[in-house]
């Protein structure tokens, strides 16, 4: 049964870093585009970053709002997604998931983990 589980969330102040951990268990994650979502209460879920493996090793791709601040990076041997958020804002206040598609992230059902509470504030 594949199955995601998210670890890493927790409460910071503005500037300060958080890495989020998404363990993948019942299939590879290398095999699969792997995506790291967040919801804020009332607003649609986004996509912010992308990993997925192609002939050069590895495509990544950041939603603009992240780009510079966020690196996501994966582990085969552990078969684990991380997240390293890097000069957290109050606007990236959110629930972060991560979650695995075929081909593209986003795209079609996927398998999702339960999500991350990630709270930045003063």
């Amino acid at each position: 049964q594949p199955r995601l589980v998210e670890s890493g969330g927790g409460s910071v102040q503005p500037g300060e870093s958080l890495r989020l951990s998404c363990a993948a268990s019942g299939f590879r994650a290398k095999d699969y585009a792997m995506g790291w979502f967040r919801q804020v209460p009332g607003k649609q879920r986004e996509v912010i970053s992308c990993i997925r493996s192609d002939d050069d090793g590895a495509d990544i791709e950041y939603v603009n709002s992240v780009e510079g601040r966020f690196v996501i990076s994966r582990d085969t041997t552990k078969n684990t997604v991380y997240l390293q958020m890097n000069n957290l804002k109050v606007a990236d206040t959110a629930v972060y998931t991560c979650a695995a598609h075929k081909t593209t992230c986003g795209r079609g059902i996927g398998t999702w983990g339960r999500g991350t509470q990630v709270t930045v504030s003063s």
